[in-house]
C-alpha cells in the first residue's frame, strides 16, 4: 500500500469518508473493512461509488487489497463533464446520488451524468425525493440556472431496476451565505404517487388514502399520479409515495414509502401503503425532522 494522510477504520460512512477526501484533497486509507464478517471487504454497491467517483475525477488513485478489507483512495481533480454509470442494484440510485449533489458543484466543468439503476427502493432516498428537495436546498445557496435538473428518464423498482436518471449541474465557484434560524408553519403539501408494471389504479388509491390523512390537517394538498409504461418502467412491478411539506420560510420536511419489492417479504396494499405514508409525514413535521442534512453541512462548510 502507499504511504497514506488520514486513516479509518471500519466500513461506517464510506460514502462520506470519499466524499470529503475527494473535495479537500487530501488522501485516506480505509481499513478493516467488515474483516471479522463471514464475507469480509467491499459490497458490491461501494465498489460501484468507487468506480462513479474514479468516473468524474481525473488522476484518482485506488488500491483496494486481496480480499477487499483496505482501500487507499487518493483524490484527482474534480472534472466533471459527461459521465454514464450503471449503478448496482443492492442500492437505488439515490444512494449514488446523494453524493454527486455534494460534487458537482465544485468540479472543473459542468456535470451531466446519466445514471441507470434502481430509481425507487424501500431503503434508499428516492430520486423523487432528492428532486423536491435536495434541488431547492441548492438554489438556496446560489447554486441554481438552467444547468440544475434532475429528470426521471425510466423509472425501475427493485430488485430489477431498469431505471435511468439523467442529472446536470453548473459550477458554482462561490456560494452565497445563507440564514436559516427559523422553520415556519407548514403552507402546502406535494406529492408524487408512481407506478410501474402494475395497474394505474394503484397511484390513484395511494392519492385517496394518503389525502385522507394531511387534508385534515391543510387545504393545499396536491399528489402527483407518475404512471410509467413500456420500456420506460422498468424490470420490476411496484409503487410507492413521495410527500413533501414546504414550509413558509422555504423548509421542508419529507416522508415516502415503496411496496416490498417482488420476490422479498409479504406484499403492502396501496391503501395501507398511502395512509402509512402521510402519518410518517406528520411525525416527521412534529419531531422538526429536515432531510439533505449532510448537503446542508457541507455547504455550510464549503
Amino acid at each position: 500500500m502507499a504511504s497514506h494522510g488520514l486513516d479509518y477504520d471500519g466500513c461506517n460512512f464510506l460514502r462520506q469518508r470519499l466524499v470529503l477526501s475527494t473535495l479537500s484533497g487530501k488522501r485516506v486509507k480505509i481499513k478493516n473493512i467488515r474483516s471479522k464478517e463471514d464475507e469480509p471487504g467491499l459490497r458490491d454497491f461501494e465498489a460501484s461509488f468507487i468506480r462513479l467517483l474514479d468516473k468524474v475525477t481525473n488522476g484518482s488513485r485506488i488500491e483496494i487489497n486481496q480480499t477487499g478489507t483496505v482501500l487507499f483512495y487518493q483524490p484527482g481533480l474534480l472534472y466533471g463533464g459527461s459521465v454514464e454509470h450503471d449503478c448496482n442494484l443492492q442500492r437505488s440510485i439515490g444512494y449514488y446520488l446523494e453524493a454527486l449533489l455534494m460534487l458537482a458543484p465544485f468540479m472543473k466543468t459542468p456535470l451531466r451524468a446519466t445514471l441507470r439503476g434502481v430509481t425507487n427502493d424501500p431503503t434508499d432516498p428516492t430520486v423523487d425525493l432528492l428532486k423536491a428537495t435536495a434541488l431547492p436546498l441548492m438554489k438556496k445557496f446560489g447554486i441554481d440556472g438552467e444547468g440544475l435538473e434532475l429528470k426521471v428518464v425510466k423509472r425501475g423498482m427493485a430488485p430489477g431496476g431498469g431505471g435511468e436518471v439523467l442529472f446536470t449541474c453548473p459550477v458554482r465557484r462561490t456560494i452565497k451565505p445563507v440564514q436559516l434560524t427559523e422553520v415556519g408553519k407548514i403552507k402546502r403539501i406535494r406529492g408524487v404517487a408512481y407506478s410501474v408494471r402494475v395497474s394505474p389504479q394503484m397511484a390513484n388509491r395511494i392519492v385517496d388514502s394518503a389525502r385522507s390523512i394531511v387534508n385534515k390537517f391543510l387545504p393545499d394538498v396536491y399528489i402527483h399520479t407518475d404512471h410509467m409504461k413500456g420500456a420506460n418502467s422498468g424490470k420490476s412491478p411496484g409503487f410507492g409515495l413521495m410527500l413533501v411539506a414546504e414550509t413558509l420560510d422555504g423548509c421542508f420536511y419529507s416522508a415516502e414509502m415503496a411496496s416490498t419489492p417482488q420476490g422479498q417479504g409479504d406484499p403492502v396494499l396501496p391503501e395501507d401503503l398511502g395512509v402509512n405514508c402521510a402519518k410518517l409525514l406528520l411525525e416527521e413535521i412534529y419531531r422538526i425532522m429536515t432531510t439533505n442534512v449532510e448537503t446542508l453541512y457541507l455547504l455550510m462548510a464549503r
